[in-house]
């Protein structure tokens, strides 16, 4: 198949949905297909390259940062990306348009198909559904849900990356996506060992969503025992989390790195024992799917996006889950056996490598690609 696959964000640009899509991209070309994507550019990153095959091809579009996007930004892109999409199905006369995000790039994928007839597939992440991100998209989504109905309609297929993404997409637009969960490469299984002190990491943007104020707040009535956090991220958050630790006594036991490359992400992972995720909302975080291969334990809110990765019922439960409402000190509470009992630990990190597999990166391509196929056909 030739596959034009739309995204306003792809890597280096972006966070976890970007990555994931240029994951399923690559995958999609070794195994015989032709991929081009239409992105967004900077000014640092050439305008046209080519990356594991893929034919990459970035609209300059006033963005400002690679790890965030303002509603105006993605305007702008959707406003230059639908003629240079039209241009590039004429030219190229791909079979299937593949969509990332609803919002904004459905609306690219949608006018395109319009005036072409090839169709479109839609992947939703979360930010991209109503309610998926309520604190950043409520009111956006007010206002834009009436114009996002028809792309929904019209999609050929529909795909969502966790089946708390899904069920928020029924809810709003009446259709059931096809869940195609976040995969990734798979590499051996780390052989695990217990670190001195506890070594903490959390992951993400330092914004509201993500939570960062209330891992240092429950990091604080747990400073009388033996941990270290490392925090990777930047954002309009950072500098008021740097001051709350050094309120609350702990700064000297906290690592801020700010932002970091995948590889570098991978690289902490591989020197941590338990992954903090207190977000307000997620899909299905990359970040945890990835903390699963190397065998974290994963700590953090009881929120629809983790229920795929997160599990505290079974009997190997590799999780341990706090409600918001509780606060700073139902984050302590969660936390608090996994950095006092050794053993309880290395179960729970026992426990996610061993649902790694299901989230191999070659079930999500062979699903994918069986979609994709279907609407061609």
């Amino acid at each position: 198949m030739r596959i034009l696959i739309l995204n306003y964000e792809h890597p280096p640009i972006g966070g976890g949905g970007g990555r994931l899509a240029a994951k399923v991209g690559a995958g999609l070309v070794a195994r015989g297909n032709q991929v081009r994507v239409l992105t967004a550019g900077m000014p640092h990153l050439p305008p046209e390259s080519v990356e594991q095959g893929m034919e990459i091809r970035r609209l300059r579009a006033f963005r400002n940062r690679e790890d965030t996007c303002s509603v105006p930004e993605m305007a702008a892109w959707v406003a230059l990306a639908i003629p240079a999409a039209i241009a590039e199905v004429r030219r190229w006369k791909p079979d299937v348009i593949h969509a990332h995000f609803a919002v904004p790039t459905g609306a690219v994928a949608w006018v395109a198909s319009k005036l072409t007839g090839v169709p479109y597939v839609l992947t939703a992440h979360l930010g991209d559904v109503p309610g998926g991100v309520p604190e950043q998209t409520g009111r956006l989504f007010r206002w834009i849900q009436p114009f996002t109905v028809p792309i929904w309609k019209d999609a050929a297929a529909t795909t969502a990356v966790s089946s708390f993404v899904a069920g928020l997409a029924e809810k709003a637009y009446g259709r059931s996506p096809q869940i195609i969960l976040n995969g990734m490469e798979m590499s051996a299984p780390p052989t695990l060992k217990a670190h001195e002190p506890t070594r903490l990491l959390m992951v993400g943007r330092m914004s509201v969503q993500k939570n960062p104020l209330l891992t240092v707040q429950a990091l604080g009535l747990l400073k009388d025992l033996n941990w270290h956090c490392t925090m990777i991220g930047d954002g309009p958050l950072l500098a008021e989390a740097k001051a709350e630790a050094v309120r609350l006594g702990i700064l000297e036991r906290i690592d801020f790195r700010g932002w970091a490359s995948a590889e570098e992400v991978s690289a902490a992972m591989g020197d941590s024992d338990i992954l903090l995720i207190p977000s307000l909302s997620e899909g299905l975080p990359m970040v945890a799917v990835e903390a699963l291969a190397h065998g974290l334990a994963i700590v953090g809110s009881r929120i629809g996006g983790l229920a795929d990765v997160a599990h505290e019922t079974e009997e190997h439960a590799n999780a341990r889950l706090f409600e918001l409402a509780q606060g700073a000190e139902g984050f302590a509470a969660a936390l608090q056996p996994l950095l006092l009992n050794s053993a309880a630990l290395i179960k729970a990190r026992t426990a996610s490598l061993s649902m790694a597999d299901r989230f191999d990166i070659r079930h999500s391509l062979d699903q994918y690609q069986q979609l994709l196929i279907s609407v061609v056909r």
